[in-house]
């Protein structure tokens, strides 16, 4: 299948505002998706909405950006993609969620949501992903490399 081929999705709307959410596709609609569809790797519907508060903040050193994928009126797929301020030092975008849904999965839709990501970011991209998923592939295909192993110090464990 070719970068760009997906004859399913008819819509990939970039919202940069709750108030541009769909009738079809509200924010709660939205982020049930994603909870629903990231299943063991994604985070609690709490944490999903904190990143699409975070992407649509006017403050300085935030912002980013929503993508809806659309079949008709239904929601196949989507992103929330996060401004991190830190040009040079550390990538400018965070790609913070990117799912499809389940029964949808092979078809080309997550190429053609990365690909539009790659459109409306200026600059580098980062995201996390776990060793097991199998979107890493996906990622590996288009171009993501991974530089570096990420260690977290959790506090309340220590």
């Amino acid at each position: 299948m070719n970068f760009l081929d997906c004859d399913i999705i008819t819509d990939i709307r970039k919202i940069d505002d709750e108030t541009e959410f769909l009738e079809h596709v509200t924010l709660e609609h939205f982020i049930d998706f994603l909870h629903n569809n990231l299943g063991e790797y994604g985070d609690t519907k709490t944490d999903i909405h904190r990143a699409i508060r975070y992407a649509f903040s006017d403050a300085e050193g935030k912002g980013g950006f929503v993508l809806v994928a659309r079949d008709e009126d239904e929601l196949i797929g989507g992103a929330v993609v996060i401004d991190t301020g830190m040009k040079g030092y550390i990538p400018e975008h965070i790609l913070v969620y990117i799912t499809t849904q389940k029964n949808q999965r092979g078809k080309g839709i997550g190429t053609k949501i990365l690909k539009r990501i790659f459109q409306e970011c200026d600059g580098n991209i980062a995201l996390h992903v776990e060793y097991d998923n199998p979107a890493l592939r996906l990622y590996k295909r288009v171009g993501f490399t991974s530089k570096y192993a990420e260690m977290r110090y959790n506090q309340k464990e220590a």
